[in-house]
């Protein structure tokens, strides 16, 4: 073999090369490209100049021969066509590029590549599972043994839970399997609806009878607290079955001759219950420390309305034109932060929640509405001559009331309006009513929803994103006084002393029940009822109220009751309310016997 035949040899080979290209490295050729391309000649030796090979070949009368390969020369005959391709053995920096231009392409063809095939650490891949959903999740669950590892993780489905609002309060380490936790959850959500449905649990009277007449009731996490004419504040603690709490005591020493003055308001959060008596005095007690107050202070006139803060120590109360707010400082010790004087008589006192630093307040003053903040003058949000303002209620961002409208203009009738604590503009109107709106709850509706009682007994949800109500239902004979609702349901109290419960979506009656008195304070939550009865009159026509025996007043002096739906709640087990005598209290009817039977622990 002469050297002009091997050059024509490199040439061929370089040439084959440059046609061929790159082997694939997984799979070989597509089925459409082997039926449109001859098979590709294996690869010799690529970058090797000088290098020589002996190969067989066929001789003239078809026995074996032997080629021998030299440098190169001159060239001197062509190549034989029918030839055995050289095995295949890339090296140098061509075969190393053309290996990263077919990894490329191969991670380009996202449907022959699965997508965890390029080695994602598992911190990285559980941070992408985390945007999923239940239902995305078992999807995934189903497509391999790893994705079903990785879509199973505790992590996963203790932020779905959390994100859900099941347990709040728990850690990660709480539950070996959260997603049966989750599941269990969902389960036991699906059963409560359904007794709320259908009216399936306990309803148990909360009632003390030395107190006399009930003056006001306020809950806060299944904690009630009551004021009444007797001046006694009594606690129940509904989420235990006996309902065992303290009565409220006045300070030691401080016992005086003659009646106590009435709590005309009581108010009560997670750490704290507050009263306000009719002869301007205010208490604070713990409800950790015990049952004597642990702050006080006195204003010269009758209380008008009082304010307590849900997420920290802070007392608001207005008295005449005077709006005052205490609140504890970092070493526990109650101060006066602000003092504030208002032009008119104040009717509705509110704190914002979730407010850094110094308390805000919100005021109603009969057609004014006032922004209070410690140390700054009184800012006017709302101020329309001759149209007062009838309820106020405020969440973390805005506030809500209703105002009066004209009565013999037709386009200025009675609505709600939602203006921003942030930069003091209306937001929006909503409604448009003959009838006074008589309550507002904005702060415990769902997001961008507005729920609110009328005189016409119509209860209107809004949706502040539209003008037009998203719901209206018609079930109160003498007007709504107080209302609540959350994704799904409606609670609603009259002035007749009727309580019912309405399915949002379907605008359906679910049940009702009846007292003798208006219904004065409403609160729910997926457990648990907590309605009040308070009646308007404080001293029963055609009795003393020093009279000791008030028997014959007991149809007169309201009722609170306590519902419980859960299925904790309702084992056999479970005590009659009958038989749930503590044995503490001096009781001196006869319709208050205390039983013993086999519940009791005597």
């Amino acid at each position: 073999m002469g050297d002009a035949e091997l050059a024509r040899f490199r040439r061929r080979w370089r040439a084959e090369l440059a046609e061929g290209g790159p082997r694939r490295r997984r799979g070989g050729k597509r089925p459409r490209e082997a039926a449109e391309q001859a098979p590709e000649p294996l690869r010799g030796w690529g970058g090797c100049g000088a290098l020589s090979r002996w190969e067989p070949e066929q001789g003239p009368e078809g026995q074996p021969g032997l080629r021998a390969l030299r440098p190169a020369g001159p060239p001197q005959a062509p190549p034989a066509p029918a030839r055995k391709p050289l095995p295949a053995t890339p090296a140098g920096a061509g075969a190393e590029e053309d290996l990263l231009g077919q990894l490329i392409q191969d991670l380009n063809e996202i449907n022959e590549v699965p997508f965890f095939d390029v080695q994602l650490p598992y911190e990285l891949a559980l941070k992408i599972f985390q945007f999923l959903g239940r239902t995305e999740l078992g999807r995934c669950a189903q497509v391999s043994k790893a994705w079903k590892v990785l879509a199973e993780d505790k992590v996963l489905w203790f932020w779905l839970c959390q994100q859900e609002g099941y347990l709040p309060d728990s850690q990660i380490s709480d539950f070996p399997c959260w997603k049966g936790t989750l599941r269990e959850c969902r389960e036991k959500e699906q059963v409560l609806r359904t007794n709320w449905k259908n009216r399936i649990g306990n309803v148990s009277q909360l009632q003390y009878d030395l107190g006399k007449v009930l003056c006001d009731v306020h809950s806060c996490d299944g904690v009630v607290i009551a004021g009444y004419t007797s001046g006694d504040v009594k606690l129940w603690d509904t989420r235990t079955w006996d309902y065992t709490a303290p009565v409220l005591e006045p300070e030691r020493g401080s016992t005086e001759p003659g009646p106590r003055p009435q709590a005309s308001f009581v108010r009560i959060n997670s750490s704290l219950a507050v009263a306000a008596y009719e002869g301007g005095l205010i208490k604070v007690w713990s409800l950790m420390l015990g049952s004597e107050p642990i702050h006080h202070y006195q204003h010269n006139q009758k209380i008008q309305a009082l304010a307590l803060s849900t997420d920290r120590a802070a007392v608001a109360t207005a008295s005449a034109f005077q709006v005052r707010v205490e609140a504890a400082n970092d070493m526990g010790y109650w101060e006066t932060i602000a003092e504030v004087e208002i032009q008119k008589l104040v009717q509705s006192l509110c704190l914002v929640p979730c407010v850094v630093g110094r308390p805000v307040m919100v005021a109603s003053a009969e057609e004014d509405v006032y922004l209070l903040k410690a140390g700054e003058p009184a800012k006017v949000l709302h101020s329309v001559y001759g149209q007062p303002v009838t309820c106020l209620d405020v969440s973390a961002s805005e506030v809500a009331f209703g105002v009066k409208g004209f009565g013999w203009l037709i386009n200025e009738t009675n609505k709600i309006l939602l203006y921003s604590l942030e930069t003091g503009q209306c937001v929006t109107q909503l409604g448009s009513s003959l009838g006074d709106f008589t309550c507002v709850n904005l702060r415990d509706s769902p997001p961008f929803m507005v729920v609110a009682g009328n005189k016409d007994r119509r209860v209107r949800v809004f949706d502040v994103r539209k003008s037009k109500p998203a719901c209206s239902v018609y079930g109160h004979q003498l007007g709504v006084s107080a209302v609540q609702m959350d994704d799904w349901k409606i609670v609603t109290g009259g002035e007749e002393g009727l309580v019912c419960v309405w399915d949002q979506r379907m605008g359906t009656k679910l049940w009702e029940m009846h007292a003798r008195h208006p219904v004065r304070h409403v609160w729910f939550n997926a457990h648990s009822l907590i309605t009040a009865n308070v009646p308007d009159e404080k001293v029963p026509r055609g009795a003393c109220i020093t009279d000791d025996d008030l028997t014959a007043h007991r149809r007169h002096r309201g009722i609170i009751y306590a519902y419980t739906f859960s299925v904790d709640h309702m084992a056999a087990e479970s005590v009659l309310p009958i038989c749930r005598s503590s044995y503490n209290e001096t009781t001196g009817y006869n319709y208050n016997i205390g039983l013993a039977v086999p519940y009791d622990d005597i």
